[in-house]
């Protein structure tokens, strides 16, 4: 089938084709003769989902930067497209060579959210590629997986072949080198995965058993074959300096959701926020250095002639030398007019020096998270930021000149009332009355206050917490649209019908493979669009498999209970969860470790100790 001749015919028919010519600024092209392994970056969302992604950037360019490889992107076709290529046949194709989905050796795909699962299974049924791992032939590709939601990789574990735990620079090019000598000595499917799961940081879910409780709870999992670890260490890059980060990225020739210059400033964040998964997991901090950090911008804006860059990290003003780093970027890029964005700025490390320099280049909105609406729940959660933070913060952006701001909240955070709900208004309308004792008046300014319900989420202090009902989720949305009427603020809320569902995948079982395909064969994809979301069909799923949902999300966990995720070790130690619940319950905050003393996560015993920027343990 030559695909490219049918492209021709029916991409003009279907919603921005360019989600499907490839051909972008700085993509790479090999000679598949030439090559030893063959590897689909899938990410299961749309294009311009997947190329704001900076892991699948990095990870195209890395395995590129290999003489015996070729990656090549493959993503979720949108429903116009993949009604055109059932009705015609065309399998699911890569990017690059448009070469079908099943002939690649190696399908990895990026798992960045819960409710994309969906999609994981329409791209493979697209390609014609068995759902259940145990399906697959020596023939088929290997289907492994990474990203923060295989850290409880078991409600995909009947599914994916193996999944990468942690950082991925390192472990995939050693999963491509044991690819090759495999294939070099004729080895099997399952001499690959029996050699692979004996890799630090991969899990192969074939390899372990399961055993569960009469109540249904998992009461163990446990490897099937001699020499596997009782528990999957996760992988993470020690010098940040020296890893690979590429510059010369793809381009592309449409709009995508981030579409500028990314610039990784900083891994991990020490502040030990209870309900952030990701401060927890991507533990510990580690820095690049400002010299490393201009001469990557330097390069990637020469090699992509983009016009704005983005510090990104989980907390960009936690960075301890990023007022030099500004101060040198905006004089580097001046005269270019490169302007800078800092997203996920804290509260109280937001200076008015700092907004001054950026707006010197370009002005954009301002994002802050506040997360509650009151001191009581801001500690009880360790924010660590106070009202007088924000008003502060808000007082300097707006003498600087800017005129919007985004505030984002966290709905059914443990222990929430009402009086917390009343507090996230309140200071909505308090950051308009400082506008207006700021300006003189309010002509101009917009506040978007935003929220989204809490999903209690393994390996946070927070993960023995349930989930407040999908009924009380709902009164709650309700009570703040009415609270926050005022011309100068918009109210934007998560639908909680999809933080449900988020809760059960992240919180689930192996049981849950059963359901994903249940749901996929009910027509489920894309359960992120609100527009193509069907929360009817997947209750359908979990009623016709004989599995309550809420089971998982919104039952309490006792302290004792053994969790699905506990097969994965990400240096994170359960006493010192449990102690921070604890804390938390007497609303007892923790204070940053890089600035207090070490309180003892764990981490610093990962791989037989690790720098840690943490002082003496307690």
């Amino acid at each position: 089938m030559d695909i490219n001749k049918i492209l021709e015919e029916i991409l003009p028919k279907v919603s921005k084709p360019t989600r499907y010519s490839g051909n972008e600024l700085n993509i790479i092209k090999k000679d598949k003769r030439k090559i030893k392994v063959h590897i689909a970056l899938a990410f299961p969302d749309v294009y311009e989902v997947g190329m704001s992604h900076l892991g699948l950037r990095i990870l195209y360019h890395l395995l590129n930067e290999q003489e015996n490889v070729y990656a090549e992107r493959v993503f979720a076709p949108w429903v116009d497209m993949e009604d055109m290529m059932r009705e015609k046949g065309i399998p699911l194709f890569s990017l690059e060579s448009k070469t079908p989905l099943s002939e690649f050796n190696i399908i990895g795909f990026s798992l960045q959210y819960e409710m994309s699962y969906s999609n994981v299974l329409n791209m493979l049924e697209l390609a014609g590629i068995p759902i259940f791992s145990s399906e697959r032939k020596d023939s088929d590709p290997i289907v492994i997986a990474g990203g923060p939601c295989v850290y409880n990789p078991e409600p995909l574990a009947e599914i994916i072949d193996l999944f990468v735990i942690g950082e991925a620079e390192e472990a995939i090019l050693e999963l491509v080198d044991l690819y090759i000598d495999c294939k070099e000595s004729s080895g099997s499917r399952k001499e690959f995965l029996e050699r692979a799961a004996q890799i630090p940081g991969v899990y192969v879910p074939a390899f372990y058993s399961v055993h569960y409780n009469e109540d249904g709870t998992v009461k163990e999992i446990v490897p099937t074959k001699a020499g596997l670890p009782e528990k999957v260490k996760k992988r993470f890059i020690k010098d940040l300096d020296n890893v690979y980060y590429p510059t010369r990225i793809i381009v592309p020739y449409m709009d995508i959701v981030h579409d500028r210059a990314v610039l990784e400033i900083f891994r991990g964040c020490s502040r030990g926020c209870r309900f952030c998964q990701a401060g927890m997991i991507y533990r510990p901090v580690r820095e690049k250095s400002v010299e490393k950090l201009v001469n990557i911008a330097r390069e990637m804006i020469e090699a992509t002639g983009y016009e704005e860059i983005s510090l990104a990290s989980l907390s960009t003003s936690d960075y301890s030398d990023l007022k030099k780093l500004i101060e040198i970027l905006t004089d580097e890029f001046r005269e270019s007019r490169v302007g800078l964005s800092l997203p996920s700025l804290r509260i109280d490390s937001f200076t008015l020096d700092i907004a001054r320099r950026i707006m010197e280049i370009k002005k954009s909105g301002l994002t802050f998270a506040p997360e509650a609406g009151t001191q009581r729940l801001r500690d009880v959660i360790n924010k660590g930021v106070t009202e007088e933070d924000l008003l502060n913060s808000v007082r300097g952006a707006f003498e600087a000149g800017w005129n919007t701001v985004k505030l984002y909240f966290m709905i059914g955070l443990p222990t929430e009332s009402y009086e917390d709900l009343e507090g996230i208004a309140e200071l909505a309308h308090k950051v308009v009355d400082m506008y207006r004792q700021v300006k003189g008046s309010t002509k101009g300014l917009r506040v978007t206050v935003s929220t989204s319900t809490f999903v209690p989420k393994p390996f946070t202090p927070f993960q023995w917490e349930a989930q407040i009902p999908l009924e009380e989720i709902e009164e709650r949305q309700k009570f703040l649209k009415k609270k926050l009427k005022n011309p100068h603020i918009s109210y934007n809320w998560h639908d909680g019908r999809l933080s449900f569902l988020e809760a059960v995948f992240s919180r689930g079982d192996r049981k849950l493979n059963l359901v994903l395909k249940k749901a996929r064969e009910k027509g489920c994809r894309f359960d992120s669009w609100s527009d193509i979301f069907s929360f009817s069909k997947w209750m359908e799923a979990f009623s016709e498999i004989g599995i309550d949902p809420k089971f998982y999300a919104n039952r309490p966990r006792s302290e004792n209970e053994f969790f699905p995720w506990e097969v994965i070790d990400p240096g994170i130690d359960r006493k010192f969860l449990l102690r921070e619940l604890k804390k938390a319950k007497k609303a007892e905050p923790t204070p940053d470790c890089r600035f207090d003393r070490c309180h003892g996560c764990g981490i610093m015993k990962l791989e037989g100790g690790i720098a840690c920027e943490g002082k003496n343990e307690d």
